[in-house]
């Protein structure tokens, strides 16, 4: 079995994905449900094929899958998704039998999700990340991109993948 579909089925996991659903429910902006995490991990996935990069499937999946799970806490403690998204990531991928290295990679790369200065040229994952999860938006058809608060330069005006 894939570690990745272990997340899928972890209780933490599945409570906070249930938690996010309940919180972005009135939300008019894009919202951070399995739909966006799976549309992240493909975009991923894709790229790194295309890229030729010696990525696994399941680094890939779990990065992408767990970088938006802190949202909770952003809207219910005000912390920054990153880091409440990478320390439910380490506990998660400790549980999903992820080695501490590869729990080290996708924690930086959920840390850095935000902004690809962060780690610059340091991991490919991290890069990766940051551009998929633009990438799975849908800013050109949104009816709220009047009132997104995304800059211009972040929003995806166009179908790339």
């Amino acid at each position: 079995m894939n570690r990745y579909l272990k997340i899928l089925k972890n209780q933490q996991y599945v409570s906070l994905l249930e938690q996010l659903t309940v919180l972005e429910s009135g939300r008019i902006f894009c919202r951070h449900d399995l739909q966006h995490f799976l549309d992240v991990a493909r975009l991923m996935y894709i790229m790194a094929l295309e890229q030729h990069l010696s990525l696994s499937k399941d680094l890939i999946y779990a990065a992408a899958l767990l970088h938006d799970i802190g949202r909770v806490q952003q809207y219910t403690q005000q912390l920054p998704h990153n880091q409440a998204s990478a320390e439910i990531a380490a506990s998660v991928l400790k549980d999903c039998g992820y080695l501490p290295d590869e729990c080290r990679c996708i924690c930086k790369a959920i840390l850095s999700h935000r902004n690809t200065d962060v780690f610059p040229g340091e991991e490919v994952l991290s890069a990766l990340l940051y551009r998929a999860d633009k990438l799975s938006r849908n800013c050109f058809c949104c009816q709220a991109r009047e009132d997104c608060y995304w800059e211009e330069t972040k929003k995806n005006q166009t179908v790339t993948y």
